[in-house]
């Protein structure tokens, strides 16, 4: 008769200080907690990242256009296109909020929608040579309002006008309307003041 495999005898780990496995477990959970708490107490210091200027939305109350990022954009587009920067003209600025804040009002996207911009121009007494304007509605942000310019012939055309030399930009937020929020660009130049 022949027997089975020989009998072998398995040895156990003995460890008369080490932990049970369930000690273990809540050791591994413990030291997980506290690795979780140092990361979060390290992420809680870190600086949260603004957001750039020209992806912010101006459809909510109080939003404005940063003028400054918005000059920076256009001429950044200008000379791109061997054309001359321009810059920020606080009496062009007014022009232009003066425009949306119409536009808003009324629901209405049209240049005319109090006047012509060269009787606008001339009722403020701004003393231009050479001045265009684009309106538009519906987006929200410095990006896409001069993403939809640049990408619309006319729109780019007037971006790229020779011989301006300063700007005013706005955009007027009204929730009840078709569009929220409503922009314009006033590119111009002058005579010496």
């Amino acid at each position: 008769m022949e027997l089975g495999p020989p009998f072998t005898i398995q040895p156990w780990l003995v460890c008369n200080n080490c932990p049970t496995l369930g000690e273990f477990r809540i050791m591994r959970v413990a030291v997980a907690i506290l690795g979780l708490l140092a990361l979060g107490g390290c992420a809680a210091e870190a600086p949260l990242k603004e957001e750039p200027a020209f992806y912010l939305s101006m459809a909510h109350g109080g939003a404005k256009v940063d003028s400054a990022v918005a000059a920076s954009m256009i001429s950044g587009y200008r000379q791109n296109n061997g054309l001359g920067a321009v810059i920020v003209d606080p009496a062009l600025m007014t022009l232009a909020e003066s425009q949306s804040m119409a536009m808003a009002s009324r629901n209405k996207l049209d240049h005319d929608v109090t006047a012509p911009l060269a009787k606008r121009l001339n009722a403020s007494g701004y003393p231009a040579t050479l001045a265009v304007e684009n309106v538009s509605a519906g987006y929200h942000t410095l990006a896409e309002a001069f993403s939809g310019w640049r990408d619309s012939p006319p729109h780019k055309a007037n971006m790229l006008k020779n011989g301006v030399t300063k700007l005013g930009i706005a955009a007027s937020y009204a929730p009840n309307t078709k569009y929220k929020v409503f922009w314009t660009l006033i590119l111009a130049s002058s005579e010496a003041r």
